[in-house]
This record gives C-alpha cells, structure tokens and sequence, in this order.
C-alpha cells in the first residue's frame, strides 16, 4: 500500500465528525406519542422540513425520528458542496417543457442564497465560503462536454455563469493538464457537520422534538412505527434519502448510492501557493466517473468519487468504512490533478450513500389522500436540494391542511413526480457496477486515446441506466 494512505483513519462516520466531534446522544422515543407531522430523518430534509414548518405554523407538533444520530447519514459525510445543480433537470424539461425546468433551475439558484442565509440568520457557523463551483476539463473529449454543459446551462438561465480557457483556469486552480473549465457563482463550501448540528440546536429551539436512536421500521399512513412505540399524526414525511431501502415495503424505491472520500493533511503555504485556489471554489471536473473536491477552512483538501458503487442487496455501510482500494483510487485522482503533492498524507477515509431513482430525477411527494410524503433521490447533489425540498414539503402540508394556497414551490415540475422501482437482485448489482466500469473503462480511453469525441461506451452506460 502506498505509505501516504497507509495509516488513514478508516471510517468513524466521516472525518468531518473527527473534526467538530460527536453530538451528543437525544433520548430515544420512550413510548407511543402523537404529534401533528412526524418527520423521519433527521437528516438535511428532516431538519429544513422541521424548521420551516415550525417557522411557519409555530402552534404545529412536530417529531423528528432518527435510526441514529442527526447527521449520521449522508448530511454528515458529502463533500460540503452547496451548489444549484439538481437531479432530473433534463428530464422535467422534456416532460413539462422547458420553461418549467428553468423555473426549477432558477429556484434551485435562490436556494444556494437561502442556505447562506439561514446560517447567518440563526448564527450557524458551518464554514461558509461563497467562492462558487469550478469545473475542468483535462482532455479533449471533457473539454466538448464542459462546453455543451456550459451552453446548457446557459440556456436555463444562468447568464452569470463563465466559461475559461485554460489559462484563465489556471488563475484560479492549477489543475495538471486542464485546458478550460466553467465557473458558477451559485456555489459554497461548507462543513457539513457544523451545518447540522447547527440546523439540529435551531430546530429544537424553535420547539420541535427529536429523538434519535429509534428507527422507524415502517411507514403507513398516520403511523410511524418503531420498536419503541408508534408515533401517529395526521401527516407522516419519509426523509431517509440513502437509507430508504431499510423500511418496510421500500427496498427497490431509492438504490443506495456509496460514494466515498479522503482528506489530507493541512497543505503548507508553499503547497497552496504552488496550487492556487485562493477562491476556495468547489472543484469538480467532466469525466464520467467524476471527482468532487473543496479546500477546507484548516487548510485540507477533501477529494470525493464513486469507488464501489453499490453493496448487494441495497445494504448500507458500517460507520463510512471504506475498501483500501477505493482509498487508493482517490488519492491517485488527487495526485494526477495536483502533481505536486505527491507523497501527501491522506489522514481519513470514509464512504456513505446516497439515494438514487431508476429514473435519476429528484422528487417531492405528498399524497393528499393518505398524508403521506416523502422527498429525495437527490443522487448527490443534496446539500442545497434538500434546502429546496423541506421548502416544498412545508408548502404541500399548508396547502393541504388549509393553512395556504398553492406556491410557486408546488408549481415546480419535481413535485409529485411518479418513477418505477429498481429491478430485483441480482439484476441491479450486475447493472450499476456494470455502468460504473463502463464509466471507468471510458474514461482511461479519452485519457490515453484523446480525441473531442466523447466515449461510445459511456452513452451507452447512460442509456442503460436509464440516465437520460
């Protein structure tokens, strides 16, 4: 094993957690209890759907039910980025028209500035940087993808949006071999501890009940049930993104999604010089299988990418463990971006999952007739979608207990939004890792063999999975 890996700190939730600490345990749910709505996650969705309903109708009882820890799922191990991008755009705009997804687009850009603006409002220090999102190309093939992707995403209307060459890009991040890039100012980084258990105090101080340590074995309508008694209320949100396969009747609705991550050690002044990245932007790139990246507050580089995509059966981790190739696989990735660092102590490891769709695309539900509701699929881009999302669950239970109208919120195309279950085992085993070597095999090919076409193999994985 390569001596700069060879003592990481494997797993413990996430390094974010080995950074701010532990919170400390909520007492569990002691018995049956009633409430007016029973959220269960505790979670981003969780916590912003509490939060805004709690603002909006402070007479309301709320209940948050979490299996473990708030945070402990995939709101405390993402890689901090806070950006507009969402799950299904291309979808809905083919459904429902194209206006109707720049409506989405643009509510998915306020939500960056919404998020921002919640930690300050209610003193959340979660080490917000507003530097926005850069993404880069390093090969001839990525560069003709970024420049489609930048194209199209000015045709949603982000007209603040940047397109660079190679040179221009290189100001801002000095990434080997990159020859463009495109830069969002919808974007932040943040640590996504801090933010959830600064999101977790607010919610409780506004009057809201948490207990964590009880997970919900299954939803029916009213009833959220735990080994521990039932909560029942009018309104009942399922806000488990990647741990959804777990209830009751859910196995195939949501696949967990691993995605894993590394962080080194503090880099020197010198490492940063040679590096740049004074904007402390999010950094992402155009391959395939694609990387995930932000330069912490203390100094560090956090480094995401897919590693094993998916555990059979729709199971989920231990604690974020994470397989020692997976480990090496990211730090190689780290080093062919920056060179320089070679030799660089990575100091922690760890992986979570995220929910995924058969059809890709994000969703927000509530079902009038049974008040049932449930938000997700965010298949990684949830740190501002789940902002969004708690949004438009608070507007569907106001619109549908009476206390409002419809919104613009209710109005957007995700709302509602019907996809199929995933395929039994082992069919869906075989059909993700399938597409994830597929990715991996295309991207080595446009590295070794560059050309501006994008890899055939890759088009077809997408439209295998469903992706487009």
């Amino acid at each position: 094993m390569n001596s700069a890996v060879n003592s990481v700190v494997n797993g413990g939730v996430s390094f974010w957690y080995a950074d701010d600490g532990l919170p400390e345990p909520r007492e569990p749910l002691a018995g049956d209890a009633t409430a007016d709505v029973v959220i269960v996650g505790g979670g981003y969705t969780g916590l912003w759907t509490a939060y805004y309903l709690k603002k909006a109708a402070p007479f309301l009882r709320i209940t948050v039910l979490e299996q473990r820890f708030c945070g402990y799922g995939a709101s405390g191990r993402n890689g901090g980025w806070l950006y507009n991008g969402i799950a299904g755009r291309d979808r809905y705009a083919r459904l429902h028209g194209h206006e109707a997804a720049v409506r989405l687009q643009r509510a998915m850009n306020d939500t960056v500035a919404e998020v921002v603006r919640v930690t300050e409002e209610e003193g959340i220090d979660a080490d917000v940087h507003a530097g926005g999102v850069l993404e880069v190309a390093y090969t001839p093939a990525q560069l003709a993808r970024l420049k489609a992707f930048h194209e199209q995403e000015l045709s949603y209307g982000e007209k603040d949006r940047e397109l660079y060459g190679a040179r221009r890009t290189a100001e801002r991040i000095r990434v080997a071999d990159a020859v463009g890039s495109t830069w969002t100012p919808h974007g932040a980084r943040l640590h996504p501890v801090k933010l959830v258990k600064g999101l977790a105090a607010a919610v409780e101080a506004l009057g809201v009940t948490i207990h964590e340590h009880t997970p919900v074995t299954e939803i029916r309508p009213k009833h959220a049930v735990t080994p521990y008694g039932t909560v029942r209320a009018p309104y009942v949100l399922r806000c488990t993104e990647g741990f959804t396969a777990s209830l009751k009747g859910q196995r195939r609705t949501w696949l967990p999604m691993n995605s894993s991550m590394i962080a080194t050690e503090p880099l020197t002044e010198a490492q940063w010089e040679r590096i740049g990245w004074e904007g402390r932007e999010t950094l992402g790139d155009m391959a395939h299988a694609y990387m995930y990246a932000q330069r912490t507050a203390d100094g560090r580089i956090a480094l995401g990418g897919r590693g094993v995509p998916y555990r059979f059966g729709s199971r989920t981790d231990n604690d974020g463990r994470t397989q020692p190739d997976t480990v090496e696989a990211l730090y190689d990735i780290l080093v062919r971006f920056f060179p320089s660092l070679a030799g660089i102590r990575v100091t922690h490891a760890w992986s979570g999952v995220l929910g995924v769709p058969r059809d890709w695309c994000a969703t927000v539900t509530l079902d009038r007739s049974t008040g049932l509701g449930w938000a997700g699929g965010y298949v990684g881009s949830g740190v501002a979608t789940t902002n969004l999302a708690a949004r438009t669950l608070r507007d569907l239970v106001q619109q549908d207990s009476g206390q409002a109208g419809p919104t613009e919120l209710t109005a957007l195309p995700w709302v509602n939004h019907r996809v199929r279950k995933w395929e039994p085992e082992p069919l869906r085993w075989l059909g993700v890792h399938g597409m994830y070597a597929t990715y991996r095999t295309a991207d080595r090919r446009e590295r070794t063999a560059p050309g501006i076409e994008s890899s055939r193999l890759a088009r077809l994985a997408d439209r295998v999975a469903g992706r487009h």
